[in-house]
């Protein structure tokens, strides 16, 4: 047992009320799961879990009335939950639960606290402090989910069999919190997860999606998409990752293992990035490369094409994985497209003319588009990659010198098809388009300036080419 001091989380003001409501109601009410879990690891956590055995609504409505706060009931859930201090409070009447084979659903009865442990999915998050005024923070901890904290361990409170067969989501939380926390899987509940893989079918896909995003933004994300491999579940939640993986040989030409390389590239962009769409790109960046791998005796392993075909795998897979179909696919879509032209241009003379045509096609999106072809570098000879860096700062200072003179990111052409059909009086047509087009042409190649006037005087000498009079 351990008692809490009074700068511990349980000297906020709203557990003495809550204490002060359960003593008068004669009802035992714990702070439970990852606020207390939180607070061990000194991790900031603003969602409080309380379990009353007896009923949690009776004592939110209680502590609404105390605070003068709204209070919400989840009736299908037997929940309630309202906002204090800062934090988002959940009370739940303890309970225990029982699963049918096909459903996560499950029967709930009431029950006793060590019951409300038991249901929890790891002995880490089944840790719970007493509110009660006799025995007021004391740890009680049925499952030693205090010495699992100190070794790093994630375990299951019961037979993890059971665990994950009843909620097969708990297995991708597993390896969430392993990836979050830098934790091991326990080799029973590893071994539970390898058994009990093909179980994830039953769970939808947005509760899966939810999980791997929180994979994809932990502090270093191979770990979680390894376990995913090595526990079976990466195929049946994302094929299409786990297609990466392999290394084919011919004679004496093999070909660099696609998964780990995506990995080293997804680690490198979250040293740099905590956006997780950037992280995404990492992700998908190479994703075409199994379905464009050829051999060719004299060159080896080719992938032609590869971020053409993989930029059109984007919208399948953020479809089926729940993901947004809105900007934010759109974005990955085009750094999958466009992250091999920072690399060619780097292995080249850089031209202003490929630096201007960089930029018109990444807009706003060059300075993180630039993060992931730095990322990408992943060979172990130590030169190539300072060449390639050492490069790379020259394509960046290009970049900002022609934005700086040019001003070519997220340019519009300074003549638009409406002034081409005005000036000469003619229907929108394949001329009008064509004419838009040579002067875009003119000013990404830096054969005239991003100006109107001279660009109105290339409309003009290209009119009189297709014999275009200007209008009356």
């Amino acid at each position: 047992m351990s008692s809490h001091t009074a700068d511990s989380p349980l000297s906020l003001p709203i557990f003495g009320k809550i204490s002060s409501i359960v003593d008068s109601l004669g009802l035992r009410a714990y702070v439970i799961g990852g606020y207390v879990r939180d607070y061990y690891l000194c991790r900031r956590c603003t969602d409080i879990d309380v379990v009353v055995v007896g009923s949690g609504v009776e004592v939110a409505r209680a502590l609404g009335r105390e605070l003068g706060t709204n209070v919400t009931v989840f009736k299908t859930f037997g929940t309630a939950m309202l906002h204090a201090d800062g934090m988002e409070v959940e009370f739940v009447g303890a309970r225990k639960e029982s699963y049918s084979k096909d459903s996560r659903k499950p029967v709930v009865e009431e029950g006793t606290l060590r019951d409300d442990q038991l249901r929890r999915d790891f002995t880490i998050n089944a840790m719970a402090w007493s509110l009660n005024g006799d025995t007021f923070g004391e740890l009680v901890d049925p499952f030693d989910g205090m010495e699992d904290l100190e070794g790093c361990i994630i375990r299951t409170p019961c037979d993890p069999d059971v665990t994950f067969s009843d909620d097969p989501l708990r297995m991708m939380r597993a390896v969430r919190f392993a990836a979050q926390l830098g934790f091991d899987i326990a080799p029973e509940t590893f071994e539970a997860i390898e058994r009990n893989c093909e179980r994830i079918k039953i769970v939808s896909k947005e509760r899966i999606i939810t999980e791997i995003n929180k994979i994809v933004m932990s502090p270093v994300p191979s770990i979680g998409f390894e376990l995913l491999d090595m526990t079976g579940l990466l195929p049946l939640v994302f094929p299409e990752m786990s297609r990466l993986k392999g290394v084919e040989k011919v004679g004496m030409h093999g070909h660099k293992d696609n998964f780990v390389h995506t990995l080293m590239v997804l680690d490198n962009v979250a040293l740099n990035s905590d956006n997780l769409w950037l992280r995404w790109a990492a992700i998908l960046h190479d994703i075409g490369k199994p379905a464009t791998k050829a051999y060719n005796p004299k060159a080896g392993w080719t992938f032609h094409g590869h971020e053409v075909v993989g930029a059109r795998m984007v919208p399948d897979i953020f479809r089926r994985m729940k993901l947004p179909l809105n900007e934010k696919m759109k974005y990955v879509r085009k750094l999958v497209t466009l992250h091999l032209r920072p690399i060619v241009l780097s292995e080249d003379i850089v031209t202003d003319s490929a630096v201007r045509r960089l930029l018109f096609e990444a807009g706003d999106d060059i300075d993180d588009l630039m993060t992931l072809c730095e990322a990408d570098i992943t060979s172990g000879d130590e030169r190539k990659v300072k060449r390639y860096l050492k490069n790379f700062a020259i394509v960046r200072r290009k970049l900002k010198e022609i934005e700086e003179k040019d001003k070519i990111r997220n340019f519009q052409p300074p003549i638009s098809g409406e002034l081409i059909m005005e000036t000469y009086g003619i229907p929108p047509s394949k001329v009008v388009g064509d004419i838009k087009d040579e002067i875009k042409e003119a000013i990404l190649d830096g054969r005239i300036a991003n100006d109107y006037s001279e660009a109105y005087a290339m409309m003009e000498r290209l009119a009189a080419g297709y014999g275009l009079t200007k209008a009356k």
